[in-house]
C-alpha cells in the first residue's frame, strides 16, 4: 500500500518476531522480518525500509556488525533490540551509529511509540522552496543547512545522520552559548525519548570526527556543564 512507512524487523526469536510484527502492522506500518545479519543486509538492499529494528545476538553477523554495514552506506534509522543492558553496550550501539536502544524484555506499546519518536526525527520536514524559509548557518568553510539537511565542509559534503546535522545546527545556530547536555537532549531527542546524556557525548564524539576543530571556530567542550559552538 503506497504511503505506508516500511520497517525492518531483524530478530531471530521468531515469536518475537512476529509480535513486534503484529503490533506495527496496527499501526499501519509494512514490515519484513528477517532471521540473521546477512539477510538483513540484503533486505536493506531489496526492501528499502524507513526504520530497521536490529536485535543484537544474531547467529553468525551480529547486530553490531550489520549496524557499521549498514551506517556505511546510508543514515537510516536503527533502534537496536538486546537483553544486554549494560551502559557499555548502548554507548558501543550508539557509537556504531544506532539511533536508540531497547533493552529485552520491552513492553510493545513503548516499542511501538519509539519507532514513531525516531521516524518522526529522522523525516525532514518539507518546507516551501522560498528563500526566506531557508534555514542554515555560515561560518568560514562551514555551511549546515536544516531546510535541505545538508552539511557542506571544506566546499564538500559531510554525510550526517539527521539527528548529528540538527544538534550541529542547533549549537551553531548560537554561537559561544553553552548548552547543557540535558537541554541538548531535550531540544533535540524531544521530551518523549527515554534516554540519558551520554546520548549527546556520543553525537558530539560522532561531530567531531566528520568535523574538525577550524582556526575560527570548534566544538568545545565545558567541562561539568556541556557544549559550546566556539566562535573566536
Amino acid at each position: 500500500m503506497a504511503g505506508k512507512q516500511k520497517i525492518l524487523i531483524v530478530d531471530d526469536d521468531a515469536n518475537i518476531a512476529e509480535i513486534i510484527s503484529l503490533y506495527l502492522n496496527k499501526e499501519c506500518f509494512d514490515t519484513l522480518i528477517v532471521n540473521d545479519g546477512e539477510a538483513a543486509l540484503k533486505a536493506f538492499e531489496d526492501y528499502a525500509p524507513n526504520l530497521i529494528l536490529l536485535d543484537l545476538m544474531l547467529p553468525g553477523m551480529d547486530g553490531y556488525q550489520v549496524c557499521r554495514e549498514i551506517r556505511s552506506k546510508a543514515p537510516t534509522p536503527i533502534i537496536m533490540l538486546s537483553a544486554k543492558g549494560e551502559i557499555f553496550d548502548k554507548v558501543l550501539g550508539l557509537e556504531l551509529g544506532a539511533d536508540d536502544y531497547i533493552e529485552k524484555p520491552f513492553d510493545s506499546k513503548e516499542l511501538v511509540a519509539r519507532v514513531k519518536a525516531v521516524l518522526r526525527r529522522s523525516t525532514p520536514i518539507a518546507e516551501k522552496p522560498q528563500k526566506a524559509n531557508i534555514k542554515s548557518v555560515e561560518y568560514p568553510d562551514l555551511l549546515v543547512n536544516l531546510t535541505n539537511y545538508s552539511v557542506i565542509y571544506f566546499g564538500s559534503p559531510v554525510e550526517m545522520p539527521p539527528k548529528e546535522l540538527e544538534l550541529l545546527y542547533f549549537i551553531a545556530s548560537s554561537p559561544n552559548q553553552v548548552f547543557t547536555r540535558e537541554q541538548l537532549l531535550d531540544h533535540i531527542w524531544g521530551y518523549e525519548y527515554i534516554g540519558d546524556t551520554r546520548t549527546v557525548d556520543v553525537h558530539i564524539k560522532r561531530l567531531r570526527e566528520k568535523i574538525k576543530d577550524h582556526e575560527q571556530w570548534r566544538i568545545s567542550t565545558v567541562w561539568g556543564i556541556g557544549y559550546k559552538f566556539e566562535v573566536k
